[in-house]
C-alpha cells in the first residue's frame, strides 16, 4: 500500500447523499436531501421540517463491502476537467447519458429548520426590494457559518430509477473544486461526487451505501487518500484502512436506532497514522514516554552573561506593538473588569493584613499604590504580560516576621527592609546573569500542583475566615424570642469617664449639658464618652446571614454562569457572552440584591486621601541613620530566603502559565520577568511599598478569561480551543484603575464586601478544581468499580497512584504548617525541598510510572537522545498526550489538568 502523505486537506468535508424517487415516466423525478454529514450524521426527521441533533453514524458492516464492491467494480473518474456536472457527465458511457443528466440537472429540495414567521417575515421584506430568493439565502448563511472557510464538499447522489437493469455507479474526482449550483445547500465548491442509481425494489440498500461513502468521505485519513488516489485500487487501499479501524458491535447487544452523541473530546488522528505502521514503532514509541521531556527554547542556557535575557528581549521585542492592539476585542473588556475587582479586593486585603502586622507601616494606600505602580510597569515590560503581580500570602508571612524581629531588637523595620530588599535585587541580577532561570526544567507537575494547591486553599481559606470574622463583628441574635420583644432594649447613659475625657481636651458640645441620653444615637452616645446598656445593643438583625447569602451567592452564580456556554438554551453568541462576563454579571446581580433590600452590609472601603497610613512614616525610606551600620551586611542572610521565595513563587507560576496547553504564540520570558521583578524590588524597598511577585490564582483567572475558541464548529462538535489572547493592555488598564480607585471611591463604596470575598472562593475554587491531584485524591474514596477512566490509570496500578497522592499530600500538609506557625522562616527552603523530594521519588517509582503521573525531569547524559526524540516527534501527537492525560476534557480550563 502506497503511503498518502502531504498537505493536510480540511477535516469539514460534507458529504451529502440525496434520494431521488421517480414517477412513473422517465421525465418526472423529485430529488431531496435526506442525510448531510459535516462532522456528524444529521437526518431530515419525519415530517422533513427539522434536521436531527448530529449523532455518530451507525453503519452495517455489509454497507462497506458493498461500498469496497462498488468503487472495485464502478466506474471511478479521477481529475475529472469539468467546470459543472453536465460538463462532466459527458465523459460518462452514451447510453445513459440523456436520462442520467435529466436526474442529475434536477434542483433538490433542500430542508431547512426556520419558523413560519420568520419565513414569512423574511419573504415580505425581500420581495418589497425585489429579492424573493433572500430569505432562503439568509438561512444558507446562517448555516454557513458553522463551516469553516476552505470546506469543499461531497455529493452522494443514490436512488433507484426505471431506465436501469443494474446499478449504475460512479466515483468522480474534480481536478478543481468547482461550485455545482443548486445541488447543495450552501455556496461550497464541490470535489468529489458519488453517483448510485439502480432499479426499483432495493432503495434501502442503496441507501445505506450512500451513508456509507459519507461515512467514508468524512473520515480525515480517508480524505487524504481520496485527494492524492491515482487509481481504483489507492481508493480500495483507503477503504480497507477504514476497515482496519473499524469498532464492530455485537447484534442483539445494540440498538442501532439509538442516537450516539459526540464525544467531547475527538482522539488525535495522528495516532490512527502511527497504529498503521509497525508495532515496532508503537513499542518504540511507548518506551519514549519515559524519557525527558526537552527543554524549550526559551529554557536553553547561552553560556554568556545575560544571554537569556538578551534572547528574551529579541524574542518578544517583534511581538510588542501587537500586545497593543491584539486586546481590542469584547473579551478583553469582560477580562478587564473581573481582574480589576479581583485586584482591588486583593489590595484592600493584602493591605489589611500587612497594616495589622507592621503597625500600619504598610497600609491599603500602600499597597494601592504599589500594586498601581509595579503591575502598571511589569505589564508594559515584562516577557509574559498575561501574569498579574499582587501580594501573596509567603510575603505576607515574611513581613509579620521581620517585622516582629524588628521591634525585638529595636531595628527601624522599613530600613531594615531596604536593605534586604536591594540584597533581593542584586541576587535576582546575579540569577538573571547566569541564566538560572534554566533550573525551572526541573519543576515537574509535582512541584506546580503542590505549589498551585497551596495557594488555592489560602483564597478559599481566606475567604471563609473573612466571612466568619464578619459574622463575628455583626452577631446573631441566636436568643431572640419573640414573645420578649417588649423586654428588649439598649439606652445611653452618661458616662463620668468618658465626661472627664472631653473635659481635658476641651471638646464638650455646648447641647450636652441639656441633651436627652436616651435619645443619642449609638454614634453620638460613643463619641460624647457615653456607654451602651441593654441586652440589644449588639443585636444587628440579618447582616451575618445576609452577608453568607451575598458570599455564597456570587461564588455560585459565577459557577453556573461559567458553564453556560455548554449548556442547550439560548444562542451560541448569547450563551458565550454571558460566560465571558459571568464574573461581572454575578457581582452586578448581588450588588443589585444587597441595595435593593437596603441591609447595611460592610462595603468596599476606598483609601480617599493620598497619605501614608502611618503619620510617622514618608514617602522614602533613607538607607542610614535609625539602625547599626552592620545591617547592610547581615540584611543579606534573610535576603537569600526571601530570593528563593521570590525565585520559586515567580517561576513556578511562569512555567504554570507557559505550559503548552495554552498554545500560547509569542514565547515566554522567564530570564525578563525575573529581571523586571528584581529591578521592582528596589523601586517598592525604597518607597517602603509592599513586594510583588507573581499572582499564581489571579493570574490563573486572567488567562482563564481571555481564552479563545473557534467561531466556527461542524453541529456535534465541541469548540476548539485555539490559545489565549495575549495582549499587555487588559493587565495594563487593571492596574492603571486600581491607582485611580482613590478617585472611583464614591462608586466602590456600593459594593459589598461578601460579594467580593464569594470571587475569592470563586478563584480558588476554580483554580483547584483544575489540578490532577484533586482528581486523585478523590480517588482515594473512591470503590475501583466506580472509579473514572482516567488514562494513568490504564497504565499506573492504582495502589502506585495512591502512594504518590499521598507523599503529594504530606508535601502540601508541611508547606501548610510552615505558613501558618513560627517555622514559617524555613518556608522558601521547603519550597526549593519540593524538587528534591521529587527527584527522590525516582527511587520509589519507575519512570514509566512517571510519565502518566508527573513530567520526567531532565538528565544530562540524556541530551542528546533528547533532541532526537524532539526532532522525530510531530507537533500533533505531542499535544495529543498532554490532551490525553488531563483525562477530563479537550479544551484546558487550567493548565495543570491532563
Amino acid at each position: 500500500r502506497r503511503q498518502f502523505r502531504g498537505e493536510r486537506h480540511i477535516s469539514l468535508v460534507w458529504a451529502y447523499p440525496s434520494v431521488l424517487p421517480l414517477g412513473g415516466s422517465d421525465v418526472n423525478f423529485l430529488a431531496f436531501s435526506f442525510c448531510r454529514w459535516i462532522k456528524f450524521e444529521e437526518k431530515v426527521e419525519d415530517g422533513g421540517e427539522r434536521w436531527s441533533k448530529p449523532h455518530i453514524t451507525v453503519l452495517s458492516l455489509h454497507s462497506l463491502f458493498e461500498l469496497r464492491m462498488c468503487i472495485k467494480k464502478g466506474t471511478v473518474l479521477l481529475d475529472l476537467e469539468a467546470m459543472a456536472v453536465q460538463t462532466g457527465e459527458r465523459s460518462l458511457r452514451p447510453e445513459v447519458r440523456k436520462k442520467l443528466m435529466s436526474v442529475l440537472l434536477r434542483s433538490p429540495r433542500h430542508h431547512t429548520t426556520q419558523s413560519h414567521l420568520r419565513v414569512v417575515a423574511e419573504f415580505s421584506t425581500a420581495c418589497c426590494r425585489g429579492e424573493c430568493w433572500l430569505g432562503a439565502s439568509l438561512q444558507s448563511n446562517q448555516f454557513k457559518k458553522k463551516i469553516p472557510a476552505g470546506a469543499e464538499v461531497s455529493n452522494i447522489l443514490v436512488g433507484e430509477v426505471d431506465f436501469l437493469d443494474k446499478p449504475f455507479i460512479a466515483f468522480i474526482r474534480l481536478q478543481k473544486a468547482v461550485g455545482l449550483g443548486a445541488l447543495t445547500e450552501v455556496a461550497f465548491p464541490s470535489r468529489f461526487v458519488f453517483i448510485l442509481l439502480g432499479p426499483r425494489a432495493k432503495s434501502k440498500a442503496y441507501h445505506e451505501i450512500g451513508r456509507a461513502v459519507a461515512t467514508v468521505l468524512s473520515d480525515e485519513f480517508f480524505q487524504r487518500v481520496a485527494h492524492q488516489a491515482e487509481d481504483r485500487e489507492d481508493l480500495i487501499a483507503g477503504i480497507d484502512e477504514f476497515l482496519d479501524e473499524l469498532t464492530v458491535l455485537p447484534p442483539g447487544k445494540w440498538d442501532p436506532t439509538i442516537r450516539i452523541p459526540p464525544p467531547k473530546c475527538l482522539p488525535s488522528p495522528h495516532k490512527r497514522y502511527q497504529r498503521a505502521r509497525t508495532q515496532q514503532f508503537l513499542e518504540a514509541l511507548l518506551k519514549s514516554k519515559a524519557r525527558p521531556k526537552h527543554v524549550s527554547e526559551e529554557l536553553q542556557r547561552t553560556g554568556r552573561l545575560f544571554g537569556g535575557l538578551i534572547k528574551d528581549v529579541q524574542r518578544k521585542a517583534p511581538w510588542y506593538w501587537s500586545d497593543f492592539y491584539d486586546a481590542l476585542n469584547i473579551q478583553c473588556f469582560s477580562a478587564i473588569l473581573y481582574i480589576y475587582l479581583a485586584t482591588v479586593t486583593n489590595a484592600i486585603t493584602f493591605g489589611g493584613m500587612l497594616g495589622d502586622a507592621t503597625d500600619n507601616m504598610q497600609g491599603v494606600l500602600e499597597s494601592f499604590l504599589g500594586t498601581a505602580i509595579a503591575g502598571a510597569v511589569f505589564c508594559l515590560f515584562a516577557g509574559q504580560p498575561l501574569t498579574i503581580l499582587s501580594s501573596t500570602g509567603p510575603v505576607l508571612v515574611f513581613e509579620r516576621l521581620l517585622f516582629s524581629f524588628s521591634k525585638d531588637y529595636s531595628l527601624d523595620y522599613l530600613e531594615f527592609r531596604l536593605w534586604i530588599g536591594l540584597w533581593v535585587a542584586f541576587f535576582g541580577l546575579i540569577l538573571v546573569a547566569t541564566e538560572a532561570s534554566y533550573l525551572v526544567q526541573y519543576f515537574t507537575r509535582f512541584t506546580e500542583e503542590g505549589f498551585c494547591a497551596l495557594i488555592s486553599f489560602i483564597f478559599i481559606y481566606d475567604a471563609i475566615k473573612k466571612m466568619l470574622i464578619l459574622a463575628d463583628s455583626f452577631p446573631v441574635n441566636w436568643n431572640y424570642k419573640i414573645n420578649d420583644v417588649t423586654l428588649y432594649g439598649c439606652i445611653c447613659n452618661a458616662s463620668d469617664t468618658g465626661r472627664s475625657r472631653l473635659l481635658m481636651v476641651g471638646r464638650v458640645p455646648n447641647w450636652l449639658e441639656s441633651a436627652n441620653w436616651s435619645l443619642l444615637t449609638k454614634t453620638e452616645c460613643l463619641q460624647v464618652g457615653g456607654h451602651l446598656v441593654g441586652n440589644s445593643c449588639n443585636y444587628v438583625p440579618d447582616i451575618t446571614f445576609m452577608a453568607f447569602i451575598l458570599f455564597l451567592g456570587t461564588f455560585l452564580c459565577s459557577m453556573m454562569l461559567k458553564r453556560f456556554k455548554t449548556s442547550h438554551y439560548f444562542p451560541t453568541p448569547l450563551r458565550k457572552l454571558a460566560s465571558d462576563f459571568s464574573i461581572i454579571l454575578a457581582i452586578l446581580i448581588f450588588c443589585g440584591i444587597d441595595s435593593l433590600l437596603g441591609l447595611e452590609t460592610p462595603k468596599l472601603v476606598v483609601p480617599s486621601e493620598f497619605k501614608p497610613t502611618n503619620p510617622q512614616r514618608g514617602w522614602v525610606v533613607f538607607p542610614f541613620g535609625a539602625n547599626p551600620w552592620w545591617i547592610c551586611l547581615a540584611s543579606a542572610v534573610p535576603a537569600i530566603l526571601v530570593i528563593i521565595l521570590i525565585f520559586m513563587d515567580q517561576q513556578i507560576t511562569a512555567v504554570i502559565l507557559n505550559r503548552k496547553e495554552y498554545r500560547l504564540q509569542k514565547g515566554a520570558g522567564f530570564h525578563l520577568d525575573l529581571f523586571c521583578v528584581s529591578l521592582l524590588m528596589v523601586f517598592t524597598s525604597v518607597t517602603g511599598l509592599p513586594w510583588y511577585v507573581s499572582a499564581t490564582v489571579i493570574s490563573l483567572a486572567h488567562m482563564d478569561s481571555l481564552k479563545k475558541e473557534s467561531m466556527t464548529s461542524a453541529p456535534g462538535e465541541q469548540p476548539k480551543f485555539l490559545g489565549i489572547r495575549e495582549q499587555r493592555l487588559t493587565g495594563l488598564v487593571v492596574f492603571i484603575l486600581t491607582g485611580v480607585s482613590v478617585f472611583l471611591a464614591p462608586v466602590l463604596k456600593y459594593i459589598p464586601m461578601p460579594v467580593l470575598y464569594g470571587v475569592f472562593l470563586y478563584m480558588g475554587v476554580a483554580a483547584l478544581s483544575s489540578l490532577q491531584f484533586l482528581d486523585r485524591i478523590q480517588l482515594l474514596l473512591m470503590p475501583a468499580k466506580h472509579q473514572p477512566d482516567f488514562i494513568y490509570l490504564r497504565h499506573v496500578p492504582l495502589r502506585r497512584v495512591h502512594l504518590f497522592t499521598l507523599i503529594q499530600m504530606l508535601c502540601l500538609a508541611a508547606l501548610w504548617v510552615l505558613k501558618s506557625t513560627v517555622a514559617a522562616i524555613i518556608f522558601p527552603v521547603m519550597l526549593l525541598a519540593l524538587v528534591g523530594i521529587r527527584k527522590a521519588m525516582e527511587c520509589i517509582f519507575s519512570r514509566q510510572d512517571l510519565s502518566w503521573l508527573d513530567d520526567i525531569m531532565p538528565e544530562k547524559d540524556r541530551k542528546e537522545e533528547e533532541e532526537k526524540l524532539q526532532g522525530s516527534q510531530e507537533k500533533e501527537e505531542s499535544d495529543g498526550e498532554e490532551v490525553s492525560k488531563r483525562g477530563k476534557s479537550c479544551a484546558p480550563e487550567l493548565p495543570l489538568k491532563r
